[in-house]
């Protein structure tokens, strides 16, 4: 695994994002022309700013060969359009931090792997579900009424709770949930054999696949095709079911997916 030292020592990478950054002009026509090519009067209509501004930005970015310029249309040459990508991501990584700054600031997230660290940004449109002094069951039970629409779910999970073991088992009685996977430690799986009726309901059921893994597993997520659901620890170790982000966008599903396959050892899926 690459380490961020090693990342930083890409030079040429790193003075390119920084290149960018320090003026906000330079990432701007990067961001207007990541999808199409435009004239100058069609960027000036889009940034509101003056021609003599934007031309100034525009030769810098052109002497860089970071775009290039056919008659009267620019457009973004192939480094430009790769280092327009990665600001975007940069970008929409700090809002979907941003956005929900209470949830990230709150939790552990050394439970994430590095690389979906990386990508948060998949979750820019995601929901922060809180449970209240008044409501103190907000957040679990907006998880059991996203678990009772599903067909199909796939699930991280980090502890062993009755409640949800429970849920999961009135779903497979009832023919609504049709597959059930779930990866979890040994220490809990141990223990789930030593219950008769989890065993017997769970473990024996040819539903559903358990995926045991020797990590200390420190998130938990479930997924399924129509939404994800992330709740994480605390920081000083115990697990936090009062906060939970739930996403039903297809790239949160992707990001997931990506989890799930990382703790699986599958490392095939992009």
């Amino acid at each position: 695994m690459t380490s961020t030292t090693e990342n930083f020592n890409n030079l040429n990478e790193f003075q390119n994002v920084k290149y960018l950054l320090t003026s906000s002009m330079r990432t701007l026509i990067l961001v207007v022309l990541y999808n199409e090519s435009k004239n100058l009067n069609e960027i000036r209509d889009e940034l509101k700013k003056p021609s003599a501004t934007i031309l100034h930005g525009l030769k810098e970015l052109e002497s860089d060969e970071l775009i290039k310029k056919d008659k009267k249309d620019y457009s973004l040459t192939s480094n430009g359009y790769l280092l327009a990508t990665n600001v975007i991501k940069l970008i929409d990584n700090w809002y979907s931090i941003e956005k929900n700054k209470i949830f990230w600031n709150n939790h552990d997230l050394r439970g994430i792997p590095d690389d979906y660290l990386n990508k948060l940004y998949l979750l820019k449109d995601a929901k922060f579900v809180s449970s209240t002094t008044s409501d103190l069951s907000n957040a679990y039970n907006s998880y059991v009424e996203l678990i009772s629409t599903s067909r199909e779910l796939t699930i991280i999970l980090p502890i062993y709770s009755e409640n949800h073991f429970n849920n999961l088992i009135k779903l497979l009685k009832e023919n609504q949930l049709i597959s059930l996977t779930i990866l979890i430690n040994s220490k809990i799986l141990k223990n789930m054999r030593r219950n008769r009726y989890l065993k017997k309901s769970l473990l024996e059921n040819r539903k559903v696949t358990v995926i045991e893994t020797r990590e200390d597993l420190k998130i938990f997520l479930t997924f399924s095709e129509k939404f994800m659901a992330l709740t994480l620890f605390f920081k000083d170790n115990h697990y936090d079911d009062s906060q939970m982000l739930i996403d039903k966008h297809e790239n949160a599903l992707k990001w997931s997916k990506g989890v799930f396959n990382a703790y699986k050892g599958d490392n095939d899926y992009e």
